[in-house]
C-alpha cells in the first residue's frame, strides 16, 4: 500500500477511498500501523485531513504560503507525537488542534496580523462550482461571488473567523470545533452567531450555500505538502 500511495497520489488531494471501506484502514488503525513502522502509510492521514487542516490554519494565518509551511510542520509534529495519541478525540480533531496551536504560535511570534494581499486567494480558493452549460457571464458571477465570500470571511475578527470556518465551511459540530480550537462550547456558539450577524450585514442574501466553495485545498498543492512531509519522514537517517 505504501508504494502505491507514493507512485499514485490522488489528484483531488482527498483520500483514495472512504475510510469505512473494508480495504482501507481507519484513522486509529493507521496511527497504530505507522507507530509499528509503516511510515509511508502516514500519507493516508494527510490526504484524508488536508482539507480540514488547511481551512483551520488558513482561518488563522490568512497567507497561503505560510499555511503550507505550517501544515508541513503540523504533520511532522503529529508524526513525532503519534505514540501519545490516546483516542480522547478523533484523529482529525487531534491533528487540527496541533495545527491551530502552531498557527497561533506563528502569529504570536510575528507580532502582527498577516495582511491580505489583493487577489492572493484566487488560486487557493478557486471559483464557486459552475453548473454544466453555464455561460461566461455565469462563470464570472460565480468567481465574483467566491471572491466576495472570501473577502468577507477574511474581514471577520480572528476568533470569529476560525469558528465560522470550522462550523460552516468544514461542517464540524460545536463540540469538535471547541476541541479543535481549544475553547468552550458556549464560546463557539456565541462567536458563530456573531460571525453570522456580521456576514449577513456584509453580504445580505448573496452568499446562499456557496460557503462550501471557499478555502478549498486539493490537487497539486495537496500533493506538494504530502510529498514534502513524506520526503522528510522517509529520508534515510
Amino acid at each position: 500500500m505504501s508504494d502505491t500511495f507514493l507512485r499514485n497520489p490522488t489528484p483531488t488531494g482527498q483520500s483514495p477511498a472512504p475510510a469505512s471501506e473494508p480495504d482501507w484502514p481507519s484513522d486509529v488503525e493507521v496511527v497504530t500501523r505507522v507507530c509499528s513502522g509503516e511510515t509511508a502509510l502516514f500519507e493516508l492521514l494527510m490526504r484524508r485531513h488536508n482539507q480540514r487542516i488547511f481551512r483551520a490554519l488558513r482561518a488563522v494565518l490568512r497567507d497561503d504560503s505560510e499555511v503550507e509551511d505550517a501544515m508541513q510542520e503540523c504533520y511532522l509534529r503529529a508524526y513525532r507525537q503519534l505514540s501519545t495519541f490516546e483516542q480522547r478525540s478523533t484523529v482529525a480533531t487531534w491533528l487540527t488542534r496541533i495545527g491551530v496551536n502552531l498557527a497561533l504560535d506563528r502569529r504570536r511570534r510575528a507580532g502582527r496580523i498577516v495582511p491580505l494581499e489583493p487577489h492572493a486567494l484566487e488560486k487557493a480558493l478557486g471559483a464557486a462550482e459552475v453548473a454544466p452549460g453555464a455561460t461566461p457571464e455565469d462563470e464570472y458571477a460565480s468567481r465574483e461571488l467566491a471572491d466576495l465570500l472570501t473577502e468577507a470571511i477574511d474581514e471577520l475578527p480572528d476568533g470569529y473567523r476560525a469558528v465560522f470556518v470550522m462550523r460552516e465551511i468544514e461542517g464540524l459540530g460545536t463540540r469538535d470545533t471547541a476541541e479543535s480550537l481549544g475553547m468552550e462550547e458556549a464560546t463557539v456558539k456565541t462567536r458563530l452567531h456573531r460571525a453570522r450577524v456580521r456576514l449577513r450585514a456584509s453580504l445580505g442574501d448573496r452568499a446562499g450555500a456557496s460557503f462550501q466553495d471557499v478555502y478549498e485545498f486539493g490537487g497539486e498543492r495537496c500533493n506538494r505538502v504530502v510529498a514534502r512531509v513524506l520526503g522528510q519522514l522517509l529520508e534515510p537517517s
